[in-house]
């Protein structure tokens, strides 16, 4: 009880911010996902470039760097390890020949639910003290952050 009522009333300044907290929760969340996910030799980015390809069936290198905000390059590098990996292919496009179309492998197909509930769980761990209430609230107070902030990149670190 005493440690709950010392962090009701910070007296380091640092712990007065918001953003510190934020910081705090959001490394631990992360990294513990990204670790999670590197066992299975995968990158955060690949895990959300395997993501959009699923979402949508006609895209390209270059529409799922603008997806992600990340430059062609390092889209490049990320669909080269994923093809290597027998994640996804790259498939000629019936329109126009020039223009590669992603797509999931049945492989990635697979492994895609499994690194969901690998998501869920590590949303469960960090998360689960917070009744269903307390988690929409978090997500809907974060999201209007974003939407004011116009904050639409995706995470990919």
């Amino acid at each position: 009880m005493k440690e709950q009522a010392s962090r009701a009333v910070p007296d380091k300044p640092l712990e007065i911010h918001l953003g510190y907290w934020l910081r705090l929760v959001s490394n631990h969340v992360s990294g513990s996902f990204a670790s999670a996910l590197q066992v299975r030799q995968l990158s955060v980015a690949e895990w959300v470039a395997l993501n959009h390809i699923e979402r949508r069936a006609d895209i390209t290198a270059a529409n799922l760097a603008e997806a992600m905000h990340m430059t062609r390059g390092a889209i490049s590098k990320i669909v080269d390890k994923l093809a290597r990996k027998q994640c996804i292919v790259r498939v000629s496009s019936p329109r126009d020949n020039r223009a590669q179309l992603l797509s999931l492998t049945p492989s990635g197909k697979r492994t895609l639910p499994r690194l969901r509930a690998m998501a869920d769980d590590n949303d469960e761990h960090f998360f689960g003290r917070l009744d269903t209430a307390e988690r929409t609230e978090l997500r809907r107070l974060l999201q209007k952050l974003a939407d004011v902030h116009a904050i639409d990149t995706v995470p990919v670190d």
